[in-house]
């Protein structure tokens, strides 16, 4: 693992998520699948993708939120969430505009379920987040 997105090729589906989370080493790859159980019971509509190295989950039109595995962490990052999220995650990813906001989780004890469980029913709540899917 680098301090880089996984070269993990763009595709549309639960599948290439799964096979994306299979990939990752632990611990990340622990964290990745708890955050990927906690939007499936959290977002009944839940669809997924790889893009750009990353899982991206969404809910109707747009992206919403993406996870992705790195040298020592799970980056969670909600797009726009500087604007929509209360409370707004205290990290500013780097490269992925002002908006967007996360959390940098190093460890499964560190995942707080019901703090990411709120931001993803609120950041779902918008519909058209990220913009029209490709």
């Amino acid at each position: 693992m680098t301090g880089r997105a996984s070269p993990a090729k763009a595709a549309v589906g639960d599948k290439p998520v799964f096979t994306y989370i299979a990939g990752l080493p632990q611990p990340q790859r622990e964290i990745a699948e708890a955050i990927d159980k906690l939007a499936a019971r959290t977002l009944p509509r839940l669809e997924r993708s790889v893009k750009w190295g990353m899982a991206y989950y969404g809910v109707g039109e747009g992206w919403c939120f993406s996870s992705g595995g790195f040298a020592g962490h799970v980056k969670l990052m909600f797009i726009n969430g500087v604007t929509l999220l209360d409370p707004v995650p205290p990290v500013t990813p780097v490269g992925m505009g002002k908006a967007t906001r996360g959390v940098e989780i190093a460890t499964r004890a560190e995942l707080d379920e019901d703090l990411i469980a709120t931001w993803m029913r609120q950041i779902a709540s918008v519909q058209g987040i990220g913009g029209t899917r490709r």
